[in-house]
């Protein structure tokens, strides 16, 4: 797996200890959102259909370092929006490390490389690069002609500075195994850290409502994917349980909770996905949510959602508490997913 050794035992250790504490829900990732602006378009977004008034709001710095702090979860993952359009991502990377805490700044890098200079290597920060596939796969979901090699320019930077840099992918319909192969093969041969991949999530909102796999053509997709990385030496930014799951080998119920969302809005209810309306704080969220509304078979706005926001702390918490079953999996060879 392309996670390091010091974060995953930090994430280990620290869901050891909510368990001893009795915690029945806790967060392992924060999906902090300081702005919803874009610089880009693509087509299976439901992020960028907001007022203009809301589109222009930003969080301050104080406000991502409090969420963070009230949240306590060890991992920050930024998404947007394009965080490299808020003035002040550095100085809230730099907070955020200084908290000790992992950070994925999630970008479609095509501001990286004019930025890249305000942010220092740092074990804390990664650069997590969107990519949706090969060159015209990828300009054609953002629709936006040459994003994608401004985007692999920017990496290359990135590697050269000695910065951790990894990537994030996410399938529509249409995608082939074939190409998805191509596509890792590409990223592995750039030097990435590690590759994060998921279906696409319905956004209602989203301007291509015919994109959308249903769980079943995912699984499908991902067990044929896994079938052609045989000797290919692809790495994820995974639990093997949760590529297991991708490939339909695992079934887990989603933990929303997980990965709370806070953005412009407030504390978003349930998941960074829906929204269900906004709490005040932290706590709220996780006092006052009904969290058994939602999942498969509960909200029909979830029956095809395999997105790691909601399943990878499900799966990751299934490996603390059954380790040799995690261990087992950890080694089977990308390939032994399909079967």
């Amino acid at each position: 797996m392309g996670i390091p050794a010091i974060q995953a035992a930090r994430i280990g250790t620290y869901i050891l200890k909510q368990k001893l504490s009795g915690k029945r829900r806790f967060p392992l990732v924060l999906m902090l959102e300081p702005l919803f602006r874009c610089n880009l378009h693509c087509k299976g977004c439901g992020k960028i259909t907001y007022s203009k008034e809301i589109m222009d709001r930003q969080l301050s710095t104080q406000e991502c370092l409090d969420a963070a702090e009230e949240c306590g979860a060890p991992v920050v993952s930024i998404p947007g929006g394009e965080p490299l359009l808020h003035p002040d991502i550095p100085a809230i990377v730099d907070g955020l490390a200084a908290q000790k805490r992992f950070i994925y700044l999630c970008t479609n890098a095509q501001l990286l490389s004019s930025r890249m200079g305000e942010f220092r290597p740092s074990p804390y920060l990664n650069f997590s690069v969107h990519l949706d596939g090969l060159r015209e796969r990828h300009d054609a979901m953002v629709c936006k002609q040459g994003a994608y090699d401004r985007a692999v320019a920017a990496m290359r930077k990135a590697l050269d500075q000695g910065f951790r840099v990894t990537t994030n992918t996410t399938f529509f319909k249409g995608q082939t195994s074939e190409a998805a192969a191509e596509h890792f093969d590409a990223l592995m041969a750039l030097g990435v850290e590690g590759m994060t991949v998921s279906a696409a999530f319905s956004y209602e909102a989203a301007a291509d409502q015919n994109g959308f796999m249903s769980r079943q053509e995912a699984m499908t997709l991902f067990r044929d994917i896994f079938r052609l990385g045989q000797g290919r030496n692809w790495r994820f930014n995974h639990s093997s349980l949760y590529l297991d799951f991708l490939a339909g080998r695992e079934d887990y119920a989603c933990t929303p909770w997980g990965t709370p969302s806070r953005n412009v809005l407030g504390w978003q209810r349930p998941c960074y996905l829906l929204d269900d309306g906004y709490a005040a704080s932290f706590r709220e969220l996780m006092e006052e949510t009904d969290w058994e509304r939602y999942g498969r078979g509960r909200d029909q706005r979830c029956l095809n959602c395999m997105v790691h926001c909601g399943f990878e702390p499900s799966a990751v918490t299934d490996a603390v508490h059954r380790p040799l079953k995690a261990w087992r999996s950890s080694r089977l060879p990308v390939e032994a997913r399909a079967g």
